[in-house]
């Protein structure tokens, strides 16, 4: 939890109110950001992802996130024979925060794990989901690859939801899913032989994945990229998840305060005209990445 006097209090929600945050930034923009790609070979302290196929390291201002890819063959479900599985799992670190050591640390993983589930996968039938989940089908009814992603946060000063799904996003452009080679039995109700290749990748399409926008209310106005101490001020929020082709694929709401209906559908017109510009700028960052790795 941030302490602040009162003045500080004055002079945040005093500098939002001019458009001019106590950082200098304005209201609609986002701090520095910066991104690595194939990180997870060099962090050989993160022992549980050293094996994955997709990793990035993001920073957004002084939040850093750490996100981990990694494709296993499994079954689809009785459900849903002609889906893949995606599992997206955060983990606060003790040392990015105070609050995160026990309980705090264990409340806050769940919260961004469902919120970020809300927003990049849909409902639970996998309608709505912003990753084409049929996309991972090797044979339908039998064979699927199951993508698990791990958030990892290194250190916390706001936006947290914000920052991870782009660690997400640009993990998932990094992510090499192994070329498979089925032999089909006669028997129709036997399980296909697979081969997976060591050697040939098809790189994760990640057209479609969003970006999460959160616009953080403070007073009568409402800002992008909230830092911890812009976030202590706020009576409420709201996550917006959209494309690159302005679509909305999820929203969660946070803080007790209510919104009118008009006021969220104000913020999620911001939220889709400030996602493009973020978008670009993720493009980018990971290009620059990308070509970096390369050298």
């Amino acid at each position: 939890m941030v302490g602040l006097s009162e003045g500080e209090k004055h002079f945040i929600h005093g500098g939002i109110a001019q458009d001019i945050r106590t950082d200098g930034r304005r209201r609609l923009q986002f701090r520095a950001l910066s991104v690595q790609t194939g990180v997870i070979p060099q962090a050989d302290w993160w022992l549980l992802v050293l094996q994955a196929n997709g990793s990035a390291h993001v920073r957004l201002g002084a939040t850093e996130i750490i996100a981990s890819v990694k494709a296993e063959l499994g079954k689809p479900s009785i459900l849903h024979p002609d889906k893949g599985k995606v599992s997206i799992f955060v983990d606060c670190s003790p040392t990015a925060e105070p609050m995160f050591e026990g309980r705090g640390s264990e409340e806050l993983s769940a919260e961004l794990s469902v919120a970020l589930q809300r927003c990049l996968l849909g409902g639970k039938s996998g309608a709505g989901a912003a990753i084409d989940l049929s996309s991972l089908i090797v044979v339908e009814g039998k064979v699927c690859w199951d993508l698990y992603i791990d958030g990892l946060v290194v250190s916390s000063d706001g936006n947290l939801l914000d920052a991870l799904s782009a660690a997400i996003k640009v993990a998932l452009s990094d992510t090499g899913i192994p070329k498979v080679n089925v032999s089909l039995s006669a028997a129709s109700d036997e399980e296909p032989e697979v081969d997976v290749s060591d050697e040939e990748f098809l790189q994760f399409d990640t057209s479609s994945v969003p970006v999460i926008i959160t616009l953080t209310k403070v007073g009568r106005h409402y800002i992008v990229d909230a830092t911890s101490e812009e976030e202590s001020q706020m009576s409420s929020a709201v996550s917006v998840s959209v494309n690159r082709h302005g679509q909305i694929c999820g929203l969660t709401k946070r803080g007790g305060a209510g919104l009118d209906p008009s006021v969220i559908l104000d913020m999620i017109s911001v939220a889709k005209h400030v996602s493009q510009q973020f978008i670009s700028l993720l493009d980018s960052e990971i290009a620059a990445a990308e070509a970096e790795a390369e050298e």
